[in-house]
């Protein structure tokens, strides 16, 4: 872990620290689904989504099996991935901020060392919400908080189609033969669900063991099936124009999901599928071919890697880790825990927890820890509330005939204050083992780690490890 350094230097002068690169640069292409969990994809085997474009991405390059965001939800994961380092680390615990310019995004350390960059497609959301009241915008403007366009060489931002006709556009201005960057944003698979045509039939998909088997869920979840190939299709035409264009040679591509699935304990929540990401790297030549890495991967990880790929220096700053070593030797141990937290949703007032939580965990490739700080208040989940499949959970929740894994989990009187799961026997996360005397030396090790992560980035919620006179025996009367 690394410690805090304040950035107090200008812009300019940061980016002047970085080493400079020797050899030929490659071009990087990231492409980024928007809500998005692991497994969905064909490569990982899921037998109900056509996804040949990634799939031969995969059979390519090197396929990761354990990467995870540092939030659960677009702006605070967006903010990792784009800067290298973690959310507590830049600021961004409120959904709707903007990143600050004190902040240096990756793409302008790339562009200061000879790089053409840019970002295009579904909003980036590091400019502050696109949705602001006269006040806001009024904020906006008298502070410039909207930075990006002084962050990248091409910025634009549209719908998906438009997103592949803005990356051949930003091709066609890279001059001569600078090394480029672009980062090409889909909004697929984010709801609503509207790929009705790529849909497979909901009666006969197969339904993941985290989720009810209903006709609600059945629907939803060929839903979100639907817009993942839908999002194949465009990754297709993506891949088609580098080749078209003679740049696969030198290339590196990185497709990856922004944060977790709006699905049941998925986004929004710090459970696997809200954090648990689809993420391959294809680099000819420099990566291995048709191969599965488990390494621990973080979103903080993904700036560091393109500068190390870049031949650049990564700054002492940024408390992510290159995991370049994985191109190569899939096995490489980059980092041993992970650290996410959830924080506000929306642009709107909190309303219920779907708007405002806030939650934190540690993780290794054996136990997860979460600590739900506002544990009194009732689970709700993000962006499908008021859908069907909601609804019809809460009608048998009501009826007292709801599975007892859903009812226990997302109906408890109160939610637990730690929750703790052995990830290799419950994948799912359905069996709680915080308290039990048997996982106590584990509980306490990971409540160690995350005291001390919360410390070191200066988080604002009460700390996860308190003194005697602080706990509730100690304030009796």
């Amino acid at each position: 872990m690394k410690p805090y350094i304040s950035i107090s230097l200008l812009a300019i002068g940061a980016l002047a620290s970085c080493t400079k690169p020797e050899k030929k640069q490659p071009n990087i292409v990231f492409i980024l689904s928007d809500d998005h969990s692991y497994p969905y994809l064909g490569c990982y085997g899921s037998p109900d989504l056509k996804t040949p474009n990634i799939d031969k991405l995969a059979e390519d390059g090197v396929l990761y099996h354990r990467a995870y965001t540092t939030a659960p939800q677009s702006v605070p994961s967006r903010a990792s991935l784009m800067t290298g380092r973690n959310v507590l680390d830049v600021e961004m615990s409120r959904f709707s901020a903007p990143l600050q310019r004190k902040y240096i995004a990756f793409p302008e350390i790339l562009r200061e060392n000879g790089y053409f960059t840019g970002i295009c497609g579904r909003s980036y959301h590091l400019d502050g919400s696109d949705t602001k009241a006269p006040e806001t915008i009024k904020t906006f403007e008298k502070y410039n908080l909207e930075t990006f366009k002084d962050r990248v060489d091409y910025l634009r931002k549209g719908s998906d189609s438009l997103a592949v006709e803005q990356f051949r556009e930003f091709l066609d201005l890279v001059p001569g033969e600078k090394p480029f960057f672009i980062q090409v944003n889909f909004h697929d698979p984010h709801r609503d669900f509207t790929a009705y045509e790529y849909e497979p039939d909901p009666a006969i998909i197969k339904m993941p063991s985290s989720m009810p088997d209903n006709k609600e869920f059945r629907a939803e979840q060929a839903g979100l099936y639907g817009e993942i190939n839908r999002l194949d299709e465009n990754v297709g035409y993506i891949l088609k124009e580098l080749e078209k264009r003679n740049l696969t040679d030198n290339t590196l591509i990185v497709f990856m999901g922004d944060n977790g699935s709006a699905l049941l304990r998925g986004k929004g929540t710090l459970y696997d599928c809200g954090l648990h990401v689809p993420l391959i790297v294809k680099w000819k030549g420099k990566t291995k071919k048709n191969v599965d890495s488990y390494s621990l991967f973080s979103g903080e990880d993904l700036g560091p890697t393109f500068l190390d790929a870049a031949g650049i220096g990564v700054p002492e700053y940024m408390s992510g880790k290159s995991f370049v070593p994985t191109f190569t030797d899939p096995d490489y141990t980059v980092r041993d825990e992970m650290f996410a937290v959830r924080v506000s949703h929306g642009s709107g007032l909190p309303r219920s927890t779907d708007h405002f939580d806030l939650s934190r965990t540690v993780f290794t490739k054996d136990y997860k820890l979460i600590y739900n700080v506002l544990w009194r208040e009732q689970y709700y989940p993000v962006d499908f509330v008021n859908m069907p499949s909601w609804k019809s959970l809460e009608e048998l929740h009501n009826k007292g005939i709801l599975e007892a894994k859903f009812e226990e989990t997302i109906f408890p009187e109160k939610r637990p204050m730690f929750e703790l799961y052995d990830l290799r026997n419950d994948p799912d996360e359905f069996v709680n083992l915080s308290g039990r005397p048997e996982y106590k030396s584990i509980e306490d090790s990971l409540k160690g780690k995350l005291h001390e992560w919360m410390i070191v980035y200066r988080d604002y919620v009460p700390l996860p490890i308190e003194t005697e006179k602080t706990k509730p025996a100690a304030n009796k009367k």
